[in-house]
């Protein structure tokens, strides 16, 4: 059995939390992913004060849907293995922030992309304090009881869940593990999906649900806004890969549909799409 949730870019911008977990419920879904991404607006949830925080988990109280897992897409702005002294203490600060947060609102699992570097080179010094930076972040999280798991990315630097293994042999800790992206494992040439999740069961906390177009010799990949079931992900293959495995965590649908006009539309579709093929690939979903 599995959950099936969605990621908040997929909800209208506009609603208040109260609104979106109802959207969410009403839809068949069984938990919201939080966005702390780039924006000052989500980042600045980081400073919630006690209130506002309190008024959520009534929200997720009164309406009976949870907020499982946070993507912290913030540290795109603030990586982990920057160079830059400032910018490196400063992804971690934004990393405790999101530790407590996520163990005040319940979340139990936080997703951090799996980049040294994004907007700047990455060197030997990049990674280096990626593995350092992080071995802090995790010891923190450990403290507090939360969940790191690193997403395999749109990035050659971590694209699979045999490269989340490769950081976790110099991190050993029980509170780091994979959250692979179905989406980005399946677009890269040299991964192989079925593979990868088969040997990587024991990291898996949970997973993104998208489409992608691959990647060739010609063609960079579109890892966004690829509507399900026109990209070159095998769902109902790798589904099935998921049942046969015994894997009983979390998928989470992504899209980035908030500011859409036919949004609504989007997340029904994306609803009955990825349900009618996790029921037929024998996955039965929690309700």
């Amino acid at each position: 059995m599995v959950k099936l949730g969605i990621n908040e870019k997929s909800l209208p911008f506009q609603m208040s939390w109260y609104d979106k977990l109802s959207l969410a419920k009403e839809q068949g879904f069984s938990f919201i992913e939080l966005s702390i991404d780039e924006t000052d607006d989500r980042t600045g949830r980081l400073d919630w004060d006690k209130e506002k925080r309190f008024n959520l988990v009534k929200d997720i109280y009164q309406v009976g849907i949870t907020i499982d897992t946070m993507m912290l897409s913030a540290l795109r702005k603030y990586p982990l293995g920057s160079e830059n002294e400032i910018t490196y203490e400063k992804s971690y600060q934004i990393c405790k922030k999101a530790i407590i947060l996520a163990r005040d609102l319940g979340i139990r699992n936080i997703q951090i992309a799996g980049y040294d570097e994004y907007y700047e080179s990455k060197t030997v010094l990049t990674h280096e304090n990626f593995i350092e930076n992080l071995q802090r972040v995790v010891d923190f999280a450990a403290a507090n009881q939360v969940m790191i798991a690193i997403e395999t990315m749109d990035d050659g630097f971590i694209n699979s869940i045999t490269k989340v293994k490769t950081i976790k042999k110099s991190i050993i800790s029980p509170w780091l593990q994979a959250y692979p992206d179905l989406g980005n494992i399946s677009a890269w040439p040299d991964n192989k999906p079925v593979q990868d999740l088969t040997d990587g069961l024991d990291n898996i906390v949970s997973v993104h649900v998208k489409d992608v177009l691959a990647v060739t010799k010609d063609f960079p990949g579109q890892f966004k806004d690829v509507t399900f079931g026109e990209g070159d992900v095998d769902f109902l293959g790798l589904f099935k890969t998921l049942n046969r495995i015994g894997y009983h965590g979390t998928l989470t649908i992504e899209m980035w549909s908030e500011n859409d006009e036919d949004v609504l539309i989007k997340i029904k579709d994306a609803h009955e799409f990825v349900s009618d093929l996790l029921n037929k690939s024998g996955l039965s979903l929690e309700v």
